[in-house]
């Protein structure tokens, strides 16, 4: 029997966000994404062979129900990892555009040096440069 190769990338990641101009300014302001689509509810960025979905969080509900949206208050559930060549870097420019690093940049024992943020809506970002 033929399997679906329907494993092999991840083309788009919905992020519910509480405040979509904040979150849009965000993400075209730290990580100069251009915007391939946009509405009253949402904003789609290309980030290469994945976009990223803004939507506003009030239009979450009918596309996950029965589960619940939750909030930021929740915590962290997840992180994206963007590997890049200079961590150090990398974290003075975004402190230089006013983001706050949540932690880092730390060497982890594992081979990585690596540093973390989160967005408006407490999504939570790791830049790591593998050692």
């Amino acid at each position: 029997m033929a399997t679906v190769d329907w494993a092999n990338k991840i083309t788009e990641i919905t992020l519910f966000v509480e405040d979509l101009q904040r979150s849009k300014a965000f993400y075209q302001e730290t990580f100069k994404l251009d915007i391939i689509y946009e509405d009253e509810n949402c904003a789609v960025f290309d980030y290469g062979n994945t976009s990223i979905n803004l939507l506003d969080q009030s239009n979450a509900r009918e596309l996950i129900e029965p589960a619940q949206v939750g909030s930021r208050g929740d915590g962290a559930r997840f992180q994206f990892t963007i590997q890049v060549p200079d961590v150090d870097r990398v974290c003075d420019e975004l402190e230089a555009q006013g983001v706050k690093l949540m932690n880092g940049p730390i060497t982890r024992p594992w081979g990585r040096r690596t540093a973390c943020f989160a967005d408006p809506d407490g999504h939570v970002w790791e830049i790591a440069q593998v050692l």
